[in-house]
């Protein structure tokens, strides 16, 4: 009978911690430790710091939501991005945000990407200016131009971008520089590259006209890089002391253009 006692008293003590447990969970107080667990856990405060979380690649390849696949190479200062389905590397400059995120803008000051502190990447574009939650897939190559290339591969690169710029204002559209060195090399190609990205955007968006004006391109070595539109030749600058920044983005010369 002894035994029975015992056993039910010890029935009875493990039913009085579950009810305390229970009572502990429904307080306010224990709300609130719950409440504040999940947002530890989520926001990585306390306990659930993102440390334990491993870093993104230098070079790594993300895809949105949307299906947009993009490269992002953070293995120098200055962050490159590069789309799959374009042929233009993005220059962007990081800045802190709130919530410890880091927001990444192109040359016009744009956000192109928001890197959050738990290690997610936010995609902003023309078509999603609200933005487009991002996957990170793996490492890629890097995206780095090299340090120069050689006369016939300037050749090459400045003749794809004429051609490039031809089909998009239907006619012949000539890219020349007068001021092709082995230091120059790398920025004059990379300058070729964003004026063709800039005429295939216009004539995208069905302004043809404004690329009839424009004659053609000369690529000309400035103390900053710009463009301008003057006696029917675009004008793109390069500034080589700025290195791979040394250009300007094809969304600039779109503005000059379109002025």
């Amino acid at each position: 009978m002894k035994s029975s006692i015992v056993e039910m008293d010890g029935w009875r003590a493990k039913c009085v911690l579950v009810i305390v447990a229970m009572l502990a969970i429904a307080s306010p107080v224990g709300a609130r430790q719950t409440n504040q667990s999940l947002r530890d856990a989520l926001l990585g405060h306390r306990g659930f710091s993102t440390s334990r979380r491993p870093p993104p690649p230098p070079v790594a390849r993300y895809v949105s939501e949307t299906g947009s696949a993009f490269v992002l190479d953070r293995a120098s200062p200055l962050p490159l991005l590069k789309f799959e389905n374009s042929a233009e590397v993005w220059v962007l400059s990081p800045q802190p945000a709130s919530r410890g995120d880091v927001i990444y803008r192109n040359e016009l000051g744009e956000a192109m990407l928001r890197a959050t502190k738990l290690g997610g990447m936010i995609l902003f574009t023309d078509e999603r200016p609200n933005g487009a939650a991002a996957a990170l897939v793996g490492k890629a190559a890097s995206i780095q131009p090299p340090s120069v290339l050689s006369p016939i591969a300037l050749y090459q690169r400045m003749g794809q971008a004429s051609v490039r710029a031809s089909r998009a204002a239907q006619r012949q559209m000539p890219f020349e520089s007068q001021d092709a060195r082995p230091e120059t090399s790398v920025l004059i190609a990379e300058a070729a590259t964003v004026t063709a990205e800039a005429f295939e955007r216009i004539s995208r968006n069905g302004d043809r006209a404004t690329l009839a004006r424009i004659t053609r391109v000369v690529l000309a070595e400035g103390d900053k890089p710009g463009a301008v539109f003057r006696n029917g030749a675009l004008i793109v600058t390069f500034a080589p002391g700025q290195g791979v920044a040394g250009r300007p983005s094809s969304k600039r010369i779109v503005k000059v253009v379109n002025r």
